[in-house]
């Protein structure tokens, strides 16, 4: 199956159904959707998260429920 992008609010309703936030490794300037458990992990809001995939050119693509951040096509 092909990765489809999507907008940020699917992105956001297939995290909230999978327990998960937007997040980012501390120091670092990349994001990711993580469940928060890592110490090396930090939890961002929805505002900064997507400010940073507007800034990158990054979008975020699913296929069969699972996501991916990428450079936008």
């Amino acid at each position: 199956m092909a990765m489809e992008k999507i907008n940020l609010a699917k992105a956001k309703k297939i995290a909230e159904n999978k327990g998960l936030k937007p997040g980012r490794v501390k120091g670092t300037s990349g994001v990711l959707f993580t469940k928060g458990t890592n110490d090396r992990l930090e939890v961002i809001s929805w505002d900064e998260f997507e400010n940073v995939l507007e800034r990158k050119r990054l979008s975020v693509y699913e296929s069969g429920g699972w996501m991916k951040i990428m450079k936008s096509r």
